[in-house]
């Protein structure tokens, strides 16, 4: 498919997904150029991107009007399926950054035995399964335990 965007040697996976979050966003809208004003991309590079991608599938997607646009079954039928799977990648993005809030490293816990004793050793169970990823140390004035 040559003079295609996806058939140069600097396609990347941002500009396939570029393109299809933009096709999605004009069938969302109805519009080429509401699609373009909610992305803040100019409209001759909507146009281009989905063109591009209707290019790359080797199918139309969508039925242009100069009044409306709406999808062909295919692009129904892309359109269906590639919401679906971004909103698996989005989730599964969610779930790792998430991951990466969770408390890690080290815990250094510095007191009295009897205070320990009372509230932190019964607690550490709960604590090594919650976030099994901490290194944790325990002192007092009586010795020291890791």
């Amino acid at each position: 498919m040559p003079g295609t965007l996806f058939n140069s040697l600097e396609i990347t996976i941002v500009d396939y997904f570029t393109a299809v979050r933009t096709f999605i966003r004009v069938v969302e809208t109805g519009s080429f150029a509401k699609a373009a004003d909610s992305l803040e991309l100019p409209r001759n590079t909507v146009t281009k991107l989905v063109q591009a991608l209707e290019a790359h599938l080797r199918v139309k997607l969508l039925h242009r009007t100069t009044r409306k646009v709406s999808t062909t079954n295919d692009g129904a039928m892309y359109f269906d399926r590639m919401v679906h799977l971004l909103e698996e990648w989005h989730e599964v993005e969610s779930e790792l950054s998430s991951g990466q809030k969770k408390p890690h490293g080290r815990l250094r816990v510095d007191m009295g035995a009897s205070m320990a004793s009372q509230l932190v050793i019964p607690a550490l169970p709960d604590f090594r399964r919650r976030y099994p990823i901490c290194n944790w140390t325990w002192a007092s004035a009586t010795g020291r335990w890791t």
